[in-house]
């Protein structure tokens, strides 16, 4: 490929993901909704479970150390955490059970009744996180997906939905980032100033 055809598909790149960002920043509601139940959540001492597999795995382990650590401002630390992280609950569960249940089991163990579950899925159809949502509902987490495409049953299984509408898996995850920091910096923000 010669050089001018890799600036080219640069360009396409760089264009493809600005038209991407500036549609969903047409409909912000739903991450704006997410960040306060996630404020909310922490304010009454509750604790944020994140989750997803490969590039929303790392997404999930992102926005948790946002949260434990710092994003914008010195503050006191917030509880969250990844369950992408602990390889022996991962493959002692995928072993024993099935990889559907490596994030359920950890709800289970982890979350109560104030908690937050946060699930991320490119595709809307991750099992293992379509099942992890499941069960925090049902031991009354409140939940919420990150998706992409147009939701799938991931989306459908959250009290709260935030999606990025598109099919390009790479271009869904450079949103997903973002609506990630903008939600970081509502909850700072947010907890800061009580």
């Amino acid at each position: 490929m010669a050089a001018r055809d890799h600036s080219r598909l640069a360009e396409h790149v760089f264009a493809a993901a600005i038209a991407l960002h500036e549609r969903v920043q047409g409909n912000l509601g739903p991450a704006l909704v997410a960040a306060q139940a996630m404020s909310d959540a922490l304010r009454a001492g509750g604790k944020l479970l994140v989750f997803g597999n490969g590039g929303s795995a790392a997404d999930a382990q992102h926005l948790s150390s946002e949260l434990v650590g710092r994003f914008q401002k010195e503050r006191a630390a917030f509880p969250a955490v990844a369950l992408t992280v602990d390889t022996s609950i991962l493959t002692s569960v995928a072993n024993d059970y099935s990889y559907r249940q490596v994030f359920a089991r950890q709800i289970e163990a982890l979350g109560r009744p104030g908690d937050v579950a946060f699930g991320i899925s490119t595709s809307g159809e991750s099992p293992n996180v379509l099942t992890a949502l499941q069960a925090a509902r049902s031991r009354g987490l409140k939940t919420i997906a990150l998706t992409g495409r147009d939701g799938g049953s991931v989306g459908k299984a959250a009290d709260i939905h935030v999606n990025v509408p598109d099919q390009n898996t790479a271009r869904v995850q450079e949103v997903h980032r973002t609506l990630l920091h903008v939600m970081c910096e509502v909850i700072e923000n947010d907890l800061e100033s009580n």
